[in-house]
């Protein structure tokens, strides 16, 4: 229960973040699931799978964007930075974590399927 209110968290800092950059919230909408590309690796088999979707998942990317956009970078840098923040922290809430080499189901937070 304490990772999915973390997640909460996670949701609501980044969706007061975007609300500051007076970007249109239509970006918000429209960017929100691009991180779930990162699901493709599935095709090849489980391992790529959660390769690619945990690099698409974990707070490295967006951390990295926003340390970028602190030093100067372009403000479409930290929009990007908000919405995958914003991505992360509803997929934590749902229990959608990183995932395993063995099942997508198998994530860090537990099985999928089986959590409260």
């Amino acid at each position: 229960m304490l990772q999915r209110l973390e997640g909460v968290v996670l949701l609501v800092t980044a969706v007061v973040g975007f609300a500051v950059t007076d970007a249109s919230w239509w970006w918000f909408a429209g960017l929100l699931l691009v991180p779930d590309l990162s699901m493709v690796g599935y095709l090849a088999n489980p391992s790529a799978g959660a390769i690619t979707y945990n690099l698409g998942h974990t707070l490295l990317g967006p951390g990295l964007l926003l340390g970028w956009s602190w030093l100067g970078s372009p403000d479409s840098v930290l929009v990007l930075a908000w919405v995958w923040l914003a991505h992360i922290g509803v997929d934590r809430l749902f229990g959608y974590g990183l995932k395993y080499a063995d099942a997508f189901t198998h994530t860090h937070l537990g099985t999928i399927g089986s959590q409260p």
